[in-house]
Parts: C-alpha cells; sequence; structure tokens
C-alpha cells in the first residue's frame, strides 16, 4: 500500500514547505496505522440522549479563542528617572477580531449509537448573546477537518464571532480517537456514505440540540472542511429534509474513494466515473429528494484536496438540483487586496433562488480562507469563508 501511493508523495513534496508540513500530515492520517489505545481516565457521566438532561449537563467550556498576547515589558535603561505613562492605545484590530465571542461557550457529550454499536460523540455548541428571535436561532453545524479538533476549528474559522453577528447557534461535533487515530471523518467509507457511521450520530446530536434550545428548525445548515466537507456532504445526501443548505471548504466529492488508498486517488484526482452515478444512486434511493442550496469553496493552490474535486461537486450539486447543463452562470470577478486573494464567485439560479456558489480563490492553498493563521489549515488571506457561508445561508431556509 506504500509503494503504491510513492509517485503522489514525491509529488507533495515538491510543493512550498507549510504546503508541504499539510500533506504529509493528512497522508500520515490516512495511512498510519491506529496507535494503542491511551490508558482510561476518569470521564464524567455521558448525558444521555434525552434532550432536557443534555441541556442540563452541557457546561462552559474553555473558550476556543486566544487569550490577547501580554504587553512585552520595556527594555531597562540607565536613566533612573521614570518617564511618564503614555496614554493607552487602541487594542490592535488583530487582538479585536480574535476576542472570544460574547455569547454562551457549552460542551457536553452525546450518547449516540449506530446500528448495534455505541458511538459516544462529543460535541460543543456556541449560543449568540441576545435574545433569540421568536422562531429560535438558526443553526450551523460545523465539522473539522483531519488533525483538528472542534475548538481548535472554532478558533480557526471565527464563526462563533461571525455567528454573534448574524445571530447564529453553532454546533460543532468532534470526531473521537477511537474512531480514528487523526479525528478523521470516514467520507471514503462505503457504509458512511449510504448513511451509516457517524451519520446517525451526528443527525441525533443535531435533533437533541434543536430541541433543547428551541432553536429555528427551518434554517439548519451544515458545512465543514477537507474530510470534514467529505462528511457534510454525506450528512446532507442522506437526510435533506434536515437542512436548508450545504457548504463545502476544500471538500472532496461524494461517493467514491472506498477505501484509505482510493480516498488519497480522489483527494489528488477525484473519480470521473463516479460523479453521476453516485448522484443518480441517492435519487434512486430518494426519488422525492428535495432542492439542496449549495456553497463550494476551494483554492486554486490546494495540494491535497485538489481542484479537480471541486469541478466534481459543481456538477453533483448541479444533477442534484435538477439544474441543466446549460443553465447560465453569473460570473463576478473579485481583484482581493492588501488582506484578500484574487477570486471568482460563479452563481447558478432557478428562477431567483440562488441554487448554486462556487467561489474559487488564486493562490490559496489547503486552508480555511480568512481564518486564523497561527493554527495550522487556515490561511490569513481572505476572503473571509465564515462570512460567505453566513450570507448564503441566510438566503435560504428549508
Amino acid at each position: 500500500m506504500v509503494k503504491s501511493s510513492a509517485p503522489l508523495l514525491r509529488s507533495l513534496m515538491r510543493v512550498g514547505k507549510k504546503q508541504q508540513r499539510s500533506a504529509a500530515r493528512l497522508l500520515t492520517a490516512l495511512f498510519a496505522p491506529p496507535k494503542p489505545a491511551p490508558k482510561a481516565r476518569a470521564k464524567p457521566k455521558p448525558a444521555s440522549t434525552s434532550a432536557p438532561k443534555s441541556a442540563q449537563k452541557s457546561r462552559p467550556a474553555a473558550t476556543s479563542a486566544p487569550k490577547p498576547a501580554p504587553k512585552p515589558r520595556p527594555a531597562a535603561t540607565a536613566a533612573s528617572t521614570p518617564k511618564p505613562t503614555p496614554a493607552p492605545r487602541a487594542a490592535p484590530a488583530a487582538l479585536l477580531k480574535d476576542a472570544p465571542a460574547p455569547g454562551k461557550w457549552l460542551t457536553a457529550r452525546y450518547a449516540g449509537q449506530s446500528g448495534q454499536v455505541l458511538r459516544p460523540m462529543s460535541y460543543w455548541l456556541y449560543l449568540p448573546d441576545g435574545a433569540p428571535p421568536l422562531s429560535g436561532w438558526p443553526l450551523i453545524v460545523m465539522l473539522h477537518g483531519c488533525e483538528q479538533s472542534a475548538t481548535q476549528f472554532a478558533q480557526g474559522t471565527r464563526m462563533n464571532q461571525m455567528a454573534q453577528k448574524a445571530g447564529y447557534a453553532v454546533l460543532y461535533p468532534q470526531q473521537s480517537l477511537t474512531a480514528h487515530p487523526r479525528r478523521c471523518w470516514k467520507w471514503y467509507d462505503r457504509a458512511t456514505q449510504q448513511g451509516g457511521g457517524d451519520v446517525p450520530v451526528i443527525v441525533g446530536m443535531i435533533g437533541q440540540v434543536l430541541a433543547a434550545y428551541g432553536l429555528d428548525r427551518s434554517r439548519v445548515f451544515i458545512c465543514g472542511m477537507s474530510a470534514g466537507a467529505g462528511m457534510a456532504n454525506i450528512v446532507a445526501l442522506n437526510h435533506p429534509e434536515l437542512f436548508a443548505g450545504l457548504g463545502l471548504h476544500s471538500g472532496p466529492l461524494y461517493g467514491a474513494g472506498h477505501s484509505t488508498v482510493g480516498a488519497l486517488g480522489v483527494m489528488q484526482h477525484g473519480n470521473g466515473a463516479r460523479v453521476d452515478s453516485a448522484i443518480a444512486e441517492v435519487l434512486e434511493r430518494r426519488p422525492d429528494f428535495p432542492s439542496m442550496p449549495t456553497i463550494l469553496i476551494q483554492g486554486d493552490d490546494d495540494r491535497v484536496v485538489r481542484p479537480v474535486n471541486q469541478v466534481h461537486l459543481r456538477r453533483q450539486a448541479m444533477l442534484l438540483n435538477d439544474l441543466p447543463a446549460a443553465t447560465p452562470v453569473r460570473v463576478v470577478h473579485k481583484a482581493g487586496g492588501r488582506s484578500g486573494l484574487p477570486h471568482q464567485l460563479h452563481d447558478v439560479y432557478r428562477g431567483r433562488k440562488l441554487m448554486l456558489r462556487v467561489a474559487q480563490i488564486a493562490q490559496l492553498q489547503h486552508a480555511w480562507s480568512g481564518g486564523d493563521a497561527r493554527l495550522s489549515f487556515n490561511s490569513a488571506a481572505g476572503p473571509d469563508a465564515s462570512k460567505m457561508l453566513v450570507d448564503f445561508f441566510g438566503k435560504h431556509r428549508r
């Protein structure tokens, strides 16, 4: 298995150092054997699957946003006479941008089950500060990528700060180390693609949170990054009635892989043979499939999940939403700027409703666009992917 992937590994080694490290981590996540299970630690009693108890057992968690760095101490001077204290200056914009969102940051453990197998899963939930609307806050479900935790994903994407401004609750399920030693969602697993694996656990968790906090069931959205994008796509395709919109950042196409070696092939080359047939299987299982408004975000310089996957996902979204290939596409070119990258937006409408937005970002590698670059798989240069997602979701409801 290692020998067969050697040409791809050599190809990946030629990219820039930061991209090389990112690719190596994801390749290790796919090919490394599971580590021995760590010694058991004392754990709190898991919350039951009933909504009221889960809400009661939710407890404040350490915020994912970093604390502002302490001011450097002044260097010692030869003069003993103290100098006047300078007037305080406004906090730098970067610190304000990364300040913790003022809402509630809760965590709990969902005692989920898939088939006959118990699959407990931790999650974090952000509830914005202030009174919710009568219908409750809309909900965004965020699925992290390999080598990430839920809290790192929240910090890197700054989605909580964006949700506070727009009035959204945000749910962050976290893949367990027992399910995958690198916290990868198994988007390439055939049974998972057909609705098994972690799918019923995530769906059950969403249902519990919706009931516990009175959220708006007509405005539930799901999105993810990399492996999390692959998993978000699978959850939405198997439970389309639950979601009003789907967002995929740097994600693989749906319906292919079926092994770790196959997954690597999809990440590098897509799978043209499965583009149409995978969606045909979905529509055969669900002939009453409702529409699924979708936004696809991809970096043109991504060498981990290559842009061909966005091309294939675009085709799949067109098929899923019954949009003919000849449907007009509105293209907007953005030049970028001091803190942004050039990018293009390709919008496809059905009548006056935006059904598909494809964002192609020049120079962006395998990283969340406009994120916190202090964390892996995040690019400080924009456009701000979290804002793009919230803006797109704001146009839709189920």
